[in-house]
């Protein structure tokens, strides 16, 4: 075990488990910011581990964790707020105005 392994290993140990608790425990900001740092540990932890075992691969996968981590954390907040398509039928919809034209 190198110092790279070992810093990865301290990530590992102590940040996702923290991570963990605030999207089981927190409430709906603190689910988001708690996924949001997940991303980011994980990203670390494979910049770490390329450097550790001199892989490439592991800094594709970093590299590709970056670019797709805020695309989930979109979906993630829509699903949490509840707004879909329903939302967008509720406004085609609209009788407040008694149905006349």
């Amino acid at each position: 075990m190198n110092a790279w392994t070992a810093a990865a290993l301290v990530l590992l140990a102590a940040d996702v488990p923290a991570c963990v608790w605030a999207l089981s425990r927190g409430g709906t900001v603190g689910r988001l910011i708690g996924l949001c740092l997940l991303s980011s540990v994980v990203g670390a932890v494979f910049l770490l581990l390329r450097e550790a075992y001199d892989r490439p691969s592991y800094q594709d996968l970093a590299l590709v964790l970056a670019v797709l981590a805020p695309a989930g954390t979109l979906v993630f907040t829509r699903f949490v707020t509840g707004r879909g398509d329903e939302h967008d039928r509720d406004d085609d919809h609209d009788t407040t105005d008694g149905g006349t034209e």
